[in-house]
């Protein structure tokens, strides 16, 4: 389509906006269905009725402005060429015994997947049902292992359990009651809740020690052949692996949050740097949603 002009009558939807001012100009930008090019409108309304139309060719760039030509624009995972772009899949467990109990997880791995843990993993296989994965990732702790299982039933791809994606050691405080860890050690359960960043036992501060967990498996993942990943862990660690890829400090651990059988997306360039592309993703949760990105 090359430049020019016609006449043209104001369609009825028109007269659902504002009218437009007579002998000015309205320009507005649409790709071509038919040939996806992208084309300049400029629409000048007059005072017969008529409208002048004039189209523009325009240079064919995409529509986001090269949001997915990010490179540079933050850190590298991985400090190494990628042999491909990736596309990352982060879901957190289902409901276990220790969420529905109200207690401290951690990394015990006593924590059990339950039955409506298990239901909420068979929502998120069948959010996934059309998306092809080349590989899954999983904590082999139990509650997280139980829910990659069951998305991962019946496929034939490798499931790969990561201890980098284990959860957060949270000492004695694991398998207590919130509420008897705030009766017990109120200074220490504050600190936990109000200030991870800088919890700490016995000079341990395990959410700083989560971050540099995250950074190792992240470039485990993402040097691992294949372009479509899935991964399954704990929401700590998963706070991590968000926060590392966005370049936020320990600081921001609480700043970021991901539900039962919640979904995050990253595309990651072949330099290793990540974007985020979506967040806690749970309409699976609550009805027959799927995914396909």
């Amino acid at each position: 389509m090359g430049s020019g002009s016609l006449p043209t009558r104001p369609s009825p939807s028109a007269f659902s906006r504002p009218l437009p001012i007579p002998g000015r100009a309205r320009p507005t930008r649409l790709r071509s269905l038919t040939t996806g090019k992208l084309r300049a409108f400029s629409i000048k309304p007059s005072h017969s009725g008529l409208s002048e139309v004039s189209v523009q060719s325009l240079p064919d760039t995409e529509v986001t402005g090269a949001a997915y030509s990010f490179t540079g624009a933050t850190t590298s995972l991985t400090n190494k060429i990628l042999t491909s772009s990736k596309k990352i899949t982060l879901v957190r467990h289902g409901l276990s015994s220790w969420n529905a109990e109200s207690r401290v997880q951690g990394s015990s791995n006593l924590s059990v997947l339950t039955e409506t843990g298990a239901k909420q993993a068979e929502k998120c296989r069948d959010a996934l049902a059309n998306m092809k994965f080349d590989v899954c990732f999983s904590s082999p702790i139990s509650r997280a292992k139980s829910t990659a299982e069951i998305i991962w039933q019946g496929k034939e791809e490798p499931l790969v359990f990561l201890d980098s994606l284990k959860e957060a050691h949270l000492f004695f405080l694991e398998g207590m009651t919130n509420a008897d860890a705030k009766e017990q050690y109120p200074e220490l359960y504050t600190k936990w809740r109000e200030d991870p960043a800088h919890f700490h036992v016995n000079g341990i501060y395990p959410i700083r020690e989560l971050w540099g967990t995250a950074r190792q498996a992240w470039e485990q993942i993402l040097l691992t052949p294949g372009e479509n990943l899935l991964v399954v862990t704990h929401k700590s660690i998963l706070r991590a692996l968000i926060c590392t890829a966005l370049g936020l400090p320990p600081e921001r651990f609480r700043a970021i949050d991901v539900n039962n059988g919640g979904m995050c997306v990253f595309t990651v360039n072949r330099q290793g740097e990540a974007m985020l592309q979506a967040l806690n993703m749970t309409a699976h949760m609550y009805s027959d949603h799927t995914y396909q990105y």
